[in-house]
């Protein structure tokens, strides 16, 4: 395939969980990848050899803060163009308001929303001359109902999901389509903070009766990356039924 016709993704903190298995299911699309990562260049590094090998895409490693303004425009610059852009970078704070300092909420802030900020204003301009391409943005269902204990965490993801809608009107006439996925619980390394009774607890409420995996996440970016253009805007909730 000539390189100007290769499908070209950008999936943001793709070392491990939700980003790790979006990044194999682009790779399994046949999209060349550019994945970042903020601290684990390692398990990053060792993705992208397995993913080369195992489908012959181009894919290439970035390891910086996402919401650095400078090295979002240094890795732009290597971009000719963009299909996709996945927007899965996340932290969060669990604890109360009152203890979390403001270092810590704009810490928050900067990579779960001001990060989609950078990255969405660099990938536009080609996506609108090109028009075509679609964004897609990792949430969660916090940014819809908020979650006690994790205000900065939904504060942000709300602003993520009112960025989604906003942006995908912005958008669609030029055949973008822009599109959030509110998480309910999935099994990564962010839900580590509850204990075994507190997860049993957790899971009991849910209707199916168990966590998500980042697989499905990952097949509903698939979906969303090949589906229906006349989708946008929305903020679609995979949580097993839960909120």
């Amino acid at each position: 395939m000539d390189t100007a016709d290769r499908k070209r993704a950008l999936v943001t903190g793709a070392s491990r969980g939700i980003g790790k298995a979006v990044a194999c299911a682009l790779a399994s699309m046949g999209y060349d990848l550019y994945l970042t990562c903020h601290k684990n260049g390692a398990l990053l590094e060792q993705l992208a050899k397995e993913l080369r090998g195992q489908y012959g895409i181009q894919c290439n490693c970035y390891m910086f803060p996402i919401y650095d303004e400078s090295k979002v425009a240094e890795l732009f610059q290597e971009i000719a163009y963009l299909d996709i852009l996945v927007n899965n970078a996340g932290i969060s704070y669990v604890g109360l308001l009152t203890d979390m300092t403001y270092q810590e909420w704009r810490e928050v802030i900067d990579t779960n929303l001001n990060a989609c900020f950078l990255t969405c204003s660099h990938a536009v301009p080609g996506m609108v001359r090109r028009r075509r391409g679609r964004i897609i943005n990792i949430s969660s269902v916090w940014g819809t109902v908020g979650a006690s204990m994790e205000v900065a965490y939904s504060a942000s993801k709300g602003g993520l999901n009112a960025m989604t809608r906003a942006l995908a009107k912005e958008l669609a006439p030029s055949n973008i389509q822009v599109n959030a996925i509110a998480c309910g619980v999935i099994d990564t390394e962010m839900n580590q903070c509850f204990n075994g009774e507190d997860m049993t607890a957790l899971i009991q409420e849910i209707p199916a009766d168990r966590v998500g995996r980042p697989e499905e996440v990952a097949e509903l970016v698939k979906f969303l990356c090949a589906g229906n253009e006349y989708l946008t805007g929305q903020i679609i909730t995979l949580d097993g039924g839960w909120t």
